[in-house]
């Protein structure tokens, strides 16, 4: 007996959804007591419901992915606020000068890890972002200059955030959770490619660090993206020197300059 022959002798959850909407209305058959569970949003949203929200929120990207083949990502995080050069509007001074280029090359390295990585039945180093503008627009973009699926993991925030045009409408997911986020962030990751950001960029950066510090996941590249950016914000040092961190966490992460250098590091699955 096949496994599709098993299933078949019941009716499905969806098959059951237009019949439990009873045309007959009573007493009975309006309340919400009758609802049928998985139907019931109410009842999903109500407090008690929490682990089993969570649990949706893993289960929902994960089983798309899944299904799309996505075997292995590329995660790129950056800031927001970096702005697409070719915008008329974007302005010409130094600052916004800087935020151009890591635009441009965070768009170079989401096409060239595309364009290498894309495989018939399984997909690897897919790029992954938050589904937001700025750095994460461009590397979603990256992905579509060549015809590749990239993925983006977008969140409910107080101010709408939208997710970019570039993303594969297929793996456009949105969160209420920053914790299933986070997994997901991590859960398929080869490698962190890590571009300049505010608060954001560096909480996802130091969780990956604590982790990979801890041993709860395994071994990958954590790129930085412009060490001139990051030794200015973050004294990694002077931590060492304090007594922190120890002087081989420093191994836990490479700063690259260009592209081309993290696709090698990438490829090599290590440091330069």
């Amino acid at each position: 007996m096949t496994e599709d022959s098993r299933l078949d002798r019941f009716p499905s959850a969806s098959d059951d959804v237009i019949p439990a909407q009873k045309d007959t209305l009573t007493d009975q058959t309006l309340s919400p007591s009758y609802r049928l569970a998985f139907a019931d949003a109410d009842f999903l949203l109500n407090d008690d419901l929490r682990g089993v929200r969570l649990m949706l929120e893993f289960l929902k990207p994960e089983l798309l992915m899944e299904a799309h083949g996505i075997r292995s990502t590329v995660v790129i995080f950056g800031s927001t606020r970096v702005q697409d050069p070719d915008k008329p509007d974007v302005s010409t001074n130094d600052s916004s000068a800087l935020d151009n280029m890591y635009y441009r090359e965070a768009r170079e390295l989401a096409s060239l890890l595309s364009s290498r990585a894309q495989h018939e039945q399984h997909k690897d180093c897919v790029v992954m972002t938050g589904g937001g503008p700025g750095i994460m627009e461009a590397a979603n973009r990256g992905a579509a200059d060549v015809g590749a699926n990239s993925i983006g993991l977008n969140i409910v925030l107080p101010r709408e955030q939208l997710p970019n045009a570039y993303i594969t409408p297929e793996l456009t997911f949105q969160f209420h959770y920053f914790a299933l986020r986070k997994m997901h962030f991590l859960h398929r990751a080869k490698a962190l490619v890590v571009f300049p950001g505010g608060f954001g960029t560096l909480d996802e950066l130091f969780e990956a660090l604590t982790l990979l510090q801890t041993k709860r996941i395994k071994p990958m590249p954590v790129l930085l993206f412009g060490e001139e950016y990051w030794r200015r914000i973050i004294d990694f040092d002077a931590m060492v020197e304090a007594g922190v961190i120890s002087a081989e966490d420093l191994e836990l992460f490479s700063f690259v300059e260009t592209p081309a250098a993290a696709v090698r590091i990438i490829e090599k699955g290590g440091r330069s």
